[in-house]
């Protein structure tokens, strides 16, 4: 895979696959036999359906009340559209996640439909693919790579090393700000800039015409804008304005429920931020690699990993992301256990809050202190 990476030319990011190979075979025989030995399948079950209903009723069903309810007060207009902020969660942890990693189903065709469901959310599965199939999951936590830590560099600062500005000393305080509009940026801008960068490197197919592929993003954006904003708008007796700021309140709740989990796994003090060296080379295979630069976090809280489609073991989902997350739960243990016989790292915090002040403290971290950056 060819990366612009920090000033160098165009390289090829390589692992080292001789690597601790003995750990990535054996690691991969005992998961795959888990499988063979419980006669279950990689992919989901009737629980993702049930899920996917869950999830969907609890995003659209707010939209419903505001459109064809007569809704009097102010308030509920408010936590209607919270609500919807935790079902746009749902679908986008719980439902097309897995959908687009094809482990949702083992029908293709399922998967490709049920992947539709983050442009549903107002966003673009195509341009999602490439920044977290392509780019997060396989060069994780490399700068200039993994667009997950790619941030505006005055602003924010998620890696090592990436420089240090006056700004960063203060982004443990601001930062939740940023993640509150950030899915406001995504169902406007984002795509459309991502996609436009992604065609520059070479990622997208050369076979997507890009006017097509625009007027698409378009269509579903126009769609999401339709039902979450204008026909509440002309359908209630409040004015836009309320109603605007009603959509606002669902954005920046979303924003930061989604940037807190995503965020949790990676930008943690436990983990590392390999850089290649000038041959474009990792010192690690690509499975050591993942446990390197990924953390659990509230393993033991089901109703939690029910909620964000198991995005607390981003350990298991990091290295087997074909399969499908109702089983991270399952393999944690063999991942962990094989870890520790081969002296492989294993991050996990052991709840939600450990793992936020952790993230909370990293961010700090990174706003006040090199850690090791090196002008290059």
């Amino acid at each position: 895979m060819k990366i612009q990476l920090l000033n160098l030319p165009i390289i090829n990011i390589k692992f080292q696959n001789a690597s601790k190979a003995d750990f990535s075979t054996t690691l991969r025989q005992r998961v795959n036999q888990y499988f063979l030995d419980n006669n279950i399948s990689k992919f989901g079950d009737a629980n993702m359906y049930v899920k996917t209903f869950v999830m969907f009723f609890v995003f659209f069903t707010p939209f419903a009340f505001l459109i064809f309810g007569n809704i009097q007060q102010l308030w509920m207009v408010f936590a209607l559209y919270i609500v919807g902020s935790f079902g746009s969660t749902g679908i986008g942890m719980g439902v097309m996640h897995d959908a687009n990693h094809g482990t949702y189903s083992t029908s293709p065709l399922i998967n490709k439909i049920l992947g539709y469901s983050l442009n549903i959310i107002g966003a673009n599965s195509r341009v999602w693919k490439i920044q977290h199939n392509v780019l997060h999951h396989t060069f994780t936590n490399i700068d200039h790579a993994d667009d997950d830590i790619n941030v505006p560099p005055y602003v924010l600062r998620f890696s090592p090393n990436a420089k240090r500005h006056a700004a960063h000393k203060y982004q443990h305080l601001y930062v939740w700000f940023l993640y509150g509009i950030s899915t406001m940026i995504w169902v406007t801008i984002k795509d459309y800039v991502r996609l436009y960068r992604y065609h520059a490197l070479g990622l997208v197919n050369p076979k997507v015409n890009m006017a097509t592929e625009l007027v698409k993003i378009t269509l579903w954006k126009i769609l999401y804008f339709s039902y979450t904003l204008v026909l509440p708008i002309v359908f209630t007796n409040f004015s836009w304005s309320h109603i605007f700021l009603g959509f606002l309140l669902m954005q920046f709740v979303t924003g930061v429920l989604m940037s807190v989990i995503f965020q949790l796994a990676h930008i943690m003090p436990d983990v590392k931020f390999p850089t290649p060296n000038d041959k474009g080379i990792l010192e690690e295979n690509w499975l050591v690699h993942q446990l390197n630069t990924t953390t659990n976090f509230a393993p033991n809280n089901k109703i939690l990993s029910w909620c964000i489609g198991g995005l607390n073991f981003q350990v298991e989902h990091h290295l087997f992301p074909n399969i499908c997350h109702i089983h991270y739960q399952k393999l944690s243990s063999i991942v962990k256990n094989t870890a520790k016989e081969f002296g492989v790292a294993y991050n996990c915090e052991k709840n939600f809050w450990t793992a936020l002040a952790g993230h909370t403290r990293m961010l700090k971290a990174l706003g006040t202190q090199d850690l090791g950056y090196k002008e290059i």
